[in-house]
């Protein structure tokens, strides 16, 4: 492959600096490798053994960060979604009892429709379609039930049997490993230090073993990774591919994705304004997600951090191709990754929850017909732990809300097919 070749093929113009992107590559990697861990840490929640999901998580990554090199021509970086991942674990298989192989085909078909959706003017319409504020209280809604999350993982927060929480144990070594690592993880990101979270992560992690919140254990071997791999890759199945709940996943999922992905793309490639590779990023990043469900990772999406690499001066396919080959580096490291903690990824999830909570500025309050549908949204995610259920709610009152005021024509068709699903939902669950 010539020089020539691979500029055409990357989106790179003869005046772009080469050296510019390969260091906008390395800062996005240097950013965003904390996702290795705490992506497999929410998927072992599922019961996907924790090294087998570090890899899934890696190659997943590597293949979405390739093709958007070649198919996107931005320098957008893709891995599996934060938010996307804990409706994969505590929706899909512990709501709605899927098992993680059927979660995985939810994956897979979701990445069809993606791209069926991708490659035509449908994403356009679907977006149109749901109302912003449901579509802005969705990610407010998981970044509060990401928090609660990293509250429970720390310690921080506790099961009680009146209150149903209260708070941890402050005394607890693996309490206070969390709250130092949280205020370090706060300063870091604060001050705008490229890799922060991974330096929390492991700064936190010497931390716990100092402490005792940990005790050392035996090396892991790559030998275990790459076995427990095999025990996720293409272990894809149908049979509950006839059943309501199956395809309802399929359609929430499918909702979620393209929501956060048009917005996450539309804003990343306006930043470097080359709008025009708009679709071929968000094409990109569909084939990525049929990917993800077979290599064994939950839905991939355009990274919040590819924000870095811009910064830092990437423009084109280049700089996600040299993220994709240091993910591959990264193999190689998977067995010390197994040492780092609980304590100490929980403070990452509490950082990002707050990231996805600042969405609430987008939203109009000025309509109550609007504003308390996506309120239900926001406040039943994290309180009945469930995103689908807390969906519910807000997608069912929205039509009740404007019926209500008499505003029944401005409801979309879509929007009472998607109120009439979740009540089906709801029905079905209380009969099982």
């Amino acid at each position: 492959m010539n020089k020539g070749f691979l500029s055409r093929s990357l989106g790179l113009k003869p005046g772009d600096l080469w050296k510019k992107e390969v260091a906008a590559g390395l800062i996005s990697y240097f950013s965003v490798v904390y996702i290795v861990l705490v992506n497999a840490t929410i998927l072992s929640d599922a019961g996907m053994p924790l090294q087998g999901a570090m890899l899934a998580t890696l190659l997943t990554s590597a293949a979405g960060c390739l093709l958007m090199a070649f198919g996107g021509k931005s320098p957008i970086v893709v891995v599996p979604g934060m938010g996307i991942n804990a409706f994969f674990t505590y929706t899909l298989v512990h709501s709605m009892k899927l098992s993680w192989q059927e979660a995985l085909t939810v994956v897979s078909i979701t990445g069809i429709l993606f791209a069926i959706v991708a490659f035509t003017s449908l994403y356009r319409t679907i977006s149109e379609a749901i109302p912003h504020n449901l579509q802005h209280g969705i990610t407010v809604g998981i970044g509060l039930f990401l928090t609660f999350i990293g509250l429970q993982k720390s310690g921080i927060v506790i099961a009680h049997q009146t209150t149903f929480v209260a708070i941890g144990h402050f005394s607890d070594p693996g309490v206070i490993t969390a709250c130092m690592t949280l205020m370090l993880a706060l300063v870091l990101f604060i001050r705008r230090v490229q890799g922060g979270l991974l330096i929390s992560m492991l700064a936190g992690t010497a931390l716990a073993y100092v402490l005792g919140a940990v005790h050392p254990q035996g090396m892991a071997k790559s030998e275990n990774t790459v076995q427990q791999f095999g025990e996720l890759f293409a272990h894809l199945t149908l049979s509950g591919f006839v059943s309501l709940a199956f395809w309802i996943a399929v359609f929430l999922l499918l909702l979620i994705v393209v929501f956060e992905n048009i917005g996450l793309i539309a804003g990343q490639t306006g930043m470097i304004g080359r709008p025009e590779t708009f679709k071929g990023s968000l094409r990109a990043l569909a084939v990525s997600n049929i990917l993800a469900g077979v290599f064994g990772s939950s839905p991939t999406v355009a990274a919040a951090e590819s924000t870095a690499g811009i910064a830092a001066g990437g423009r084109t396919g280049m700089t996600p191709l040299v993220t994709a080959l240091m993910f591959g580096l990264t193999f190689f490291f998977i067995p010390m990754l197994t040492y780092i903690p609980d304590s100490a990824i929980a403070p990452v999830l509490i950082i990002i929850g707050g990231l996805m909570v600042q969405n609430v500025r987008e939203m109009d309050f000025s309509s109550f017909t609007d504003a308390f549908p996506a309120f239900l949204i926001m406040v039943m995610i994290p309180f009945t732990y469930s995103i689908v259920d807390g969906m519910a709610f807000g997608f069912i009152a929205y039509p009740l809300a404007k019926l209500a005021a008499g505003k029944g024509r401005d409801v979309p068709r879509v929007l009472y097919v998607i109120s009439l699903l979740f009540i089906a939902n709801f029905v079905l669950h209380a009969n099982l």
